[in-house]
């Protein structure tokens, strides 16, 4: 063979593997659906929201053992933006625009889902979003799998001053949207139904990752034993929880003395703290670890076996990512697509199981039905579960406790499609 033939049947054969390796490439992508995992792997968030990665890439593998959805296996596209809420929204546009992915699972701080929601409505893209919120907002394309005020805050309240006979309330949390809207809404509930006074209520605001509490526990702690039964509700976020912890911790602040009822602090959170101090301080939340039933120790069975640690905990966003994860599979099966506008619209109505005994249910606000419990905390690091309401109730987007919001409803099915309707007014209003 000549010099020249074997250059080119070289260029031919290099143009085969090329063709090859691009058929391939095309192949994959066609017989994979993507989903984005948009959580902070680094930054102050980093203690929540690291975990919730873990948990949608044991999801993916336990989905793809059984066949993926569709005949396709589940792909994730994971990223980092890093508790930077302006890098929330890069991160966003580009698994959208970029990869193309069919849902994103992903925010924990109400700051960091606000900065996505108008890229989410642009591109009409789907996000489940896992975490307790301040509620008043209800998007087309925002699924809310973590509680809304009345599944958390609300019953949070009503079993302090039914168990405690609570006269002054300390609303402490970090300084961002979920806790100042959360505590507006409890501020109002509690002059309103229970006729609680400006001087019995005493706020107070800290930035992420603050870390100096001495001084603000020590005015807490003033206020909470002057002669009135008192209790701290905790809205703060990160890991600002640990230092806020451990200085209960050393001014000696007993459940007894000073209750504290926490609705960002879980099992995870809780992990890194001595919490023999702690026992008898409250969480609100819907799930616990310490459920006993056949599906909540087969996921912890999953997750130690996942995680290659029996040590590492489970916690409520878990199971709220559980929850989205297993309703998006279920959503697509129904549509026969993963295409987001047929998704959106097969979402309404699906129901799965929770790991708490009962079943969610995605309804036309695009929230969800949750059990409500009360856990305290133990030694070990878990939660006794104190209070667990009857049944499930559905999310309340718009509060039924702040005035603008009284007559709003959310229903996103045809004919009305409205996030904010008012229903005295009969007309869909624009945030």
């Amino acid at each position: 063979m000549s010099i020249t033939s074997k250059i080119n049947t070289t260029i031919k054969l290099t143009f085969l593997a090329a063709g090859l390796f691009t058929a391939n490439l095309i192949y994959a992508a066609e017989n994979t659906i993507k989903i984005g995992v948009l959580h902070s792997l680094s930054g102050s968030m980093a203690i929540s929201e690291s975990t919730l990665k873990d948990t949608l890439l044991m999801l993916v593998e336990e989905q793809n053992k059984k066949g993926g959805v569709l005949g396709k296996q589940i792909e994730a596209v994971v990223v980092d933006p890093a508790s930077n809420w302006s890098l929330f929204a890069e991160k966003s546009r580009d698994l959208l625009a970029k990869d193309k992915v069919s849902a994103v699972f992903g925010c924990w701080t109400s700051v960091s889902r606000k900065s996505v929601l108008p890229i989410f409505e642009e591109l009409n893209g789907i996000l489940f979003y896992p975490v307790q919120y301040e509620g008043e907002e209800s998007s087309k394309n925002i699924f809310y799998t973590g509680a809304a005020p009345n599944q958390q805050a609300i019953p949070a309240v009503d079993y302090l001053q039914k168990e405690f006979n609570i006269e002054r309330w300390v609303l402490v949390g970090t300084d961002y949207v979920y806790p100042r809207t959360t505590n507006k809404i409890l501020e109002t509930y509690l002059k309103d139904h229970y006729g609680v006074k400006d001087s019995d209520i005493m706020i107070n605001y800290t930035p992420f990752s603050h870390s100096d509490w001495q001084s603000i526990i020590a005015d807490i702690k003033k206020f909470g034993l002057a002669g009135k039964k008192t209790a701290v509700i905790s809205t703060i976020n990160g890991d600002a929880n640990v230092p806020f912890y451990k200085e209960l911790s050393n001014q000696g602040i007993s459940a007894d003395q000073l209750p504290v009822i926490a609705f960002s602090v879980g099992e995870e959170e809780l992990s890194g703290i001595d919490t023999a101090p702690l026992v008898g301080h409250l969480a609100s939340w819907n799930y616990f670890q310490s459920i006993d039933n056949d599906l909540n120790s087969e996921f912890i069975n999953n997750w130690h076996a996942f995680t290659k640690s029996d040590k590492r905990v489970t916690n409520d966003p878990m199971e709220a990512t559980y929850i989205g994860f297993n309703m998006w599979v279920k959503a697509v099966e129904k549509a026969g697509t993963d295409d987001p506008t047929a998704v959106q619209n097969a979402l309404i109505g699906v129901t799965v199981p929770n790991l708490t005994g009962s079943y969610a249910v995605m309804m036309p606000n695009h929230h969800i039905t949750k059990p409500i419990m009360i856990g305290e905390i133990q030694d070990d690091g878990q939660f006794e579960v104190v209070y667990k309401s009857a049944g499930t109730i559905v999310g309340d987007e718009w509060s039924d406790y702040l005035p603008g919001s009284k007559s709003m409803i959310a229903d996103w099915r045809t004919p009305l499609a409205c996030g904010k309707y008012d229903v005295s007014k009969k007309v869909c209003l624009k945030d």
